[in-house]
């Protein structure tokens, strides 16, 4: 590294797009048990904008970025299984809408060849999430009927291939033909148009009353109420997001009608062990090489971009990934 100073994106009071800021700051001095990581390519997650927003709080000035892919260009004390050079993918805490970041090695992973640089930096986030929820939110089965909100975006195309593989019929939600479609070509069995078209009703309709074993709501507000009336006696509703708003607070005897339950998971209190994080990432991999996931990157910014990266991310037009990109 020929200078010490960096490009990266950061806010320094929360709010709108326009608070994002293209910047130079200092390189992340390497830390023991770390790696730093010249980025090649940096997710763009809907959990960026609540950062942004002021809806998870952190401390500003502050970076954004929770995954990325890149090369190794140092290697902190006590680390072992990587070396300068290395091909990796990781997440990180708000630090990788940056051309640097200093990577707990605990969340890295060496890029299995063939993988690119651009799909390493695309699964990570999505990929985990997906695969823990199916497994550890909601144990995903044969014979299960699924409702997944959102079923074109980037965490709903993934959920809705992972319950097909798993031997589960999906009702996905949408709100066009062209998402539909896109929802429908990942294994979706039966499309719900969310924006004209009562989704307990519709999904009264399609089980013949039997209604849903499990929902996956990363929505939020706008359809939570809905979420919960599609679940059958001892359904599970996991809502995992806030993109139409935060669900307001709920009172909890609601949840005995049908000995419902209800969980709000994050994919850290999956892989909150290195073993966790290992198994995880290993079986994502097998799963993506086996072609059993297929990743959609549908738009990618420069790193200058990320303005208008958060703009289409909030406009609910994307149908996959969304990455940054390094020169």
């Amino acid at each position: 590294m020929n200078s010490k100073i960096m490009n990266a994106v950061q806010f320094k009071k929360t709010g709108g797009t326009d608070v994002l800021e293209f910047v130079q700051i200092d390189i992340p001095a390497i830390k023991p048990g770390h790696i730093l990581v010249r980025n090649k390519f940096a997710g763009v997650n809907y959990i960026d904008t609540y950062f942004r927003t002021g809806l998870y709080p952190t401390t500003v000035p502050s970076l954004l970025g929770c995954e990325a892919s890149g090369i190794v260009e140092q290697v902190g004390e006590d680390v072992t299984g990587f070396k300068v050079g290395d091909r990796v993918a990781y997440l990180a805490n708000n630090s990788t809408y940056a051309e640097f970041t200093c990577a707990d090695a605990k969340r890295a992973a060496i890029i299995p060849d063939g993988f690119d640089f651009d799909t390493a930096a695309a699964i990570m986030t999505t990929g985990l999430t997906v695969l823990t929820f199916v497994k550890r939110a909601y144990n995903v089965k044969k014979g299960d009927i699924i409702l997944i909100h959102a079923a074109a975006g980037s965490t709903g195309l993934i959920l809705t291939q992972l319950c097909k593989h798993l031997g589960a019929t999906v009702i996905g939600t949408t709100s066009s033909e062209a998402k539909a479609k896109i929802a429908i070509d990942a294994g979706a069995d039966h499309i719900i148009y969310y924006n004209k078209e009562d989704v307990a009703t519709r999904v009264r309709e399609i089980t013949n009353g039997q209604m849903v074993h499990a929902v996956f709501d990363g929505v939020g507000k706008s359809t939570f109420q809905g979420s919960f009336d599609s679940l059958r006696r001892l359904g599970t509703l996991v809502s995992f997001g806030n993109a139409s708003g935060k669900v307001p607070p709920i009172e909890i005897n609601m949840l005995a009608k049908g000995n419902i339950t209800l969980l709000r998971p994050m994919l850290y209190g999956y892989i909150a062990t290195e073993d966790e994080f290992r198994q995880a990432t290993s079986e994502l991999f097998g799963l993506i090489e086996s072609k059993v996931l297929k990743f959609n990157i549908c738009k990618v910014f420069g790193l200058s971009e990320a303005i208008d990266a958060h703009k289409f991310i909030e406009s609910r037009l994307s149908t996959g990934k969304i990455l940054l990109s390094f020169p």
